[in-house]
């Protein structure tokens, strides 16, 4: 790495089969477009370079807003932090046509963007799934009608519509013609993305499952709850969580329909982002973007038990199965269901 900072520091490679590309697609520059980063298997290429995990400069503001911390200081510190990390992807790879791929369509937390979620999207393409990383705008309200419309656009491509990317990359979208499995869609998003999972359930039931990870589940209008026909996953970390948005995944518990929770020993709320693997431990703990738990380790056990999930409830034909265990809490760093004490009453 470029910067005296990052030493051993970096997102880790993707462990499946696959070796991974990315691009970037924008409809138009309108409310009504979707801007997605994809994420595939592709052919092994020589040529093929990683890009950068901050896309462009502007993205500092964002970081700095999030974060909550002054934007003229924010960008020289980050540019020195992060600027010269890659993502564990290839640019523009050619796709790598084999069998027909699962998809999944992923929501982002406020304040975050399309890339800033590499670890997990590579290592689903690395297993074999199409991933669309949605760029939202900030429009909270429409966060669940952008997912649905990546999906819509994803489907009109594997279809063989000719669709225009404004962004003028160099990946033939015409190679993505029938390479998708469009019976097999899930939906996986962090905090107000995982509220965004269970909205996408009740409003779209083409997702056949979601995993919200640390769901922050306060914008979800409880009148969805009982509408939401498919099985959920949630994936918690140990610190974020409260009674008051635990009692409100418990209400989505179902006796027909499987709900599942674990939590992650050791994780806070930015386990799951990038983050984690970007800085070094006095830094990342001051910022809370790492937890007490090797942050590989946590990654890890969240996409194994995400693995698992999909399996089961895309009818995958995938060894994904050897994880099961996980998504009962079966694992040293795992608790059961919550490490949060709910009473009753307030469920």
């Amino acid at each position: 790495m470029g910067n005296a900072c990052s030493n051993n520091l970096g997102i880790p490679p993707a462990k499946g089969p696959n070796a991974v590309g990315c691009t970037d697609f924008m409809m138009d520059h309108t409310t009504q477009g979707t801007f997605f980063r994809l994420y595939y298997p592709c052919q092994e290429s020589e040529s093929a370079e990683k890009p950068d995990w901050i896309p462009c400069r502007e993205y500092f503001n964002g970081l700095a807003d999030f974060m909550k911390i002054n934007r003229s200081l924010s960008e020289k510190i980050f540019n020195y932090l992060f600027g010269s990390f890659k993502i564990p992807a290839y640019l523009d790879a050619p796709f790598k046509t084999n069998e027909k791929c699962p998809v999944v369509i992923f929501s982002h937390g406020l304040g975050a963007f399309r890339t800033l979620y590499s670890a997990i999207c590579a290592e689903l393409a690395s297993q074999g799934f199409i991933v669309a990383s949605v760029e939202h705008r900030y429009f909270y309200i429409h966060h669940t009608d952008e997912c649905i419309r990546a999906l819509d656009k994803l489907i009109e491509i594997n279809s063989g519509i000719s669709v225009q990317n404004v962004l003028q990359t160099q990946f033939d979208w015409t190679t993505l013609e029938n390479s998708m499995d469009l019976c097999r869609i899930a939906v996986i998003g962090h905090s107000f993305g995982g509220a965004t999972v269970i909205e996408a359930l009740c409003k779209e039931v083409k997702f056949k499952c979601g995993v919200a990870l640390d769901a922050w589940m306060f914008p979800i209008d409880e009148e969805i709850f009982p509408r939401v026909k498919q099985p959920i996953f949630f994936i918690n970390s140990e610190k974020f969580q409260w009674a008051g948005n635990i009692s409100r995944m418990k209400k989505l518990e179902s006796a027909l329909i499987q709900r599942k929770m674990i939590t992650i020993r050791g994780t806070v709320h930015q386990s799951f982002p990038d983050f984690t693997f970007l800085t070094g431990n006095w830094i990342g703990k001051l910022m809370k973007l790492k937890g007490d738990i090797d942050p590989e380790i946590a990654m890890d056990l969240s996409n194994k038990a995400t693995l698992a999930f999909l399996q089961r409830h895309l009818g995958l034909e995938k060894d994904f199965n050897q994880w099961d265990p996980l998504i009962d809490g079966k694992d040293d760093n795992l608790i059961p269901g919550t490490n949060v004490t709910v009473l009753q009453s307030a469920i």
